[in-house]
């Protein structure tokens, strides 16, 4: 994929290196050492102060006086800060510029069609970060992997996943995770579009199956609008040769049967709700060849 020296998107948010889901870690990586506090206006209770004392002892123990710190106006921990470990990324890392070269690209074909249909496409932003962060649909996590939030309209993103995409799933390439990218956009095009809204109304009328089927309608729309945005990268000469491939085999690789039966050996099929393998792989591929938003009607007939 010949994504370098393209324009870059400025709706991106990196929050690697912020530390826990509250925006601050514990300790080091920027964060600084949170002290809890005793009741408001009543000082510090006698539980707070025995586990400041256990705290200090500890770090006492490791080599770090925390009364010194406190002293010298710094609670960063330890010369963290530009050390080896630091997790912090520079500004114009490749990641960072790889992710916002995909959303770009995002953003301009889905402004063009939205466009051509008298309408307005309102950008996504997308939260970069490491370990966990906060979004308004609750806790990010590495755990959770790439996802939308409606509430916020945005993507949220470990980098890690690439990785575990690569390592973890055989799913390697540039393309394959702008595949990844991209879907999560399609969930944002959702958004926009009204779907997700009355998907999320449905679900609170549902029981769990149910659900899950809707969902995975749902999802395997999102594929195919990722198809879309292949399709018109493609045009634009961007592919190389076997990026389409790379593609393919990372929704082969994440499908709900594939999965189940790599982590436990069998498959439930009422529990899937991204759809398998085969659906994905047939999604994308329909969106990529089609370009059109009714070649990606998931809702009308089997998926």
């Amino acid at each position: 994929m010949e994504w370098q020296g393209r324009r870059q998107s400025d709706n991106v948010e990196d929050r690697r290196g912020q530390g826990g889901a509250n925006g601050s870690g514990p300790f080091g990586r920027g964060g600084g050492f949170n002290f809890p506090v005793g009741r408001r206006g009543g000082g510090l209770s006698i539980g707070t102060i025995v586990f400041l004392v256990v705290i200090y002892l500890i770090f006492k123990a490791m080599g770090i006086d925390l009364l010194q710190m406190v002293d010298s106006g710094s609670t960063e921990g330890p010369a963290y800060e530009q050390s080896a470990g630091d997790s912090r990324p520079a500004s114009n890392d490749q990641i960072s510029a790889f992710v916002r070269t995909v959303l770009a690209e995002t953003e301009d074909t889905w402004q063009g069609i939205f466009q051509s249909q008298g309408q307005t496409y309102e950008d996504p932003r997308l939260v970069l970060f490491n370990g966990e962060t906060r979004s308004s649909c609750g806790a990010a996590s590495s755990a959770s992997g790439p996802f939308y939030c409606p509430n916020d309209h945005k993507v949220y993103l470990d980098t890690a996943f690439f990785r575990e995409l690569s390592n973890r799933f055989g799913a390697s390439g540039d393309f394959a995770e702008a595949y990844v990218i991209a879907h999560e956009v399609g969930h944002h095009v959702q958004n926009q579009l009204g779907i997700l809204g009355k998907f999320n109304e449905a679900r609170e009328r549902l029981d769990e199956a149910q659900a899950n089927k809707i969902s995975v309608r749902v999802e395997l729309q999102a594929d195919c609008f990722a198809g879309i945005w292949g399709k018109f990268t493609d045009q634009k000469g961007i592919l190389d040769a076997g990026d389409l491939e790379e593609a393919l085999n990372a929704a082969q690789q994440i499908g709900d049967d594939t999965l189940q039966k790599r982590t436990q050996g069998y498959v439930v099929p009422e529990s899937f709700n991204h759809g398998t393998s085969e659906q994905r792989v047939r999604w994308f591929r329909r969106g990529f060849e089609s370009g059109k938003l009714s070649s990606c009607d998931t809702f009308s007939g089997p998926v």
